[in-house]
């Protein structure tokens, strides 16, 4: 399994790629809500001060699943950059327009 936090790093990763490689770019487009729906299983450390865990939960072809308790969960992420407060852009390649 894979912890949530991980999943948002590598989506923050996906965004970043799409910003840099715009740049340049004549069409831009604004990058708008995230909606992520997810299912995640529930782990707590037995340890003194232990912390509670989400991670993203695999589900194999024949719908089993392990002890773990999952639960969907639904949110939605808006993008601002750090050094501006605002939405980011992406951008596409205006000479490659769809005839």
């Amino acid at each position: 399994m894979i912890e949530l936090s991980q999943v948002i790093r590598e989506l923050r990763a996906e965004l970043y790629e799409a910003i840099t490689a715009g740049v340049d770019e004549d069409l831009r487009f604004e990058v708008g809500p995230i909606e992520l729906e997810v299912t995640v299983a529930i782990t707590r450390e037995a340890s003194a001060g232990g912390k509670i865990r989400f991670w993203i939960a695999e589900v194999d072809g024949a719908g089993k699943r392990g002890d773990a308790t999952t639960q969907r969960l639904k949110f939605s992420l808006q993008p601002k950059l750090g050094s501006t407060g605002r939405s980011p852009e992406v951008a596409g390649q205006a000479g490659k327009r769809e005839r």
